[in-house]
């Protein structure tokens, strides 16, 4: 018997740089353990190019993602709701069993730290939070 893969959302405002990299960041180490998706809010029209090119330095990629809205299907298809930052509320569904978590990532701006070098800062606290999730659904799923 195959035990069923976890899903994850990854969700923030505009679904163009955070989330998507979280997304990328899980499909990186996951692979096919873990169904991925990411969404906003209020999503944009275009990934942030510094996230992708912060992202790709590491091996993940997210070139072919696009923005996408957060839906009530979505929220009753996965298993976890992670909201990155602190400005992205979700309003559980009807049939949404799934916990919803934030994760108040660093924000290098707030320390005058701008570009490339605060997309890796962001990249990196995100990556660490990733492991740790994915750590903590396989071995749940085990």
């Amino acid at each position: 018997m195959t035990a069923k893969r976890p899903a994850v959302l990854f969700v923030c405002v505009k679904n163009g740089g955070k989330s998507q990299m979280a997304a990328a960041l899980m499909r990186h180490h996951a692979g096919d353990a873990v169904q991925v998706h990411s969404a906003g809010t209020r999503p944009g029209t275009a990934i942030n190019a510094q996230s992708a090119a912060a992202i790709a330095e590491v091996g993940a990629d997210m070139s072919s993602a696009v923005p996408q809205p957060v839906t009530a299907e979505l929220l009753r298809n996965v298993d976890h709701v992670i909201v990155i930052g602190g400005e992205a509320e979700i309003e559980p569904v009807a049939g949404m069993t799934a916990p919803v978590t934030t994760w108040h990532t660093d924000e290098p701006s707030t320390r005058g730290i701008e570009g490339v070098e605060r997309m890796r800062l962001v990249r990196d606290d995100i990556d660490r939070r990733v492991r740790a999730l994915l750590a903590d659904l396989t071995q749940s799923s085990a």
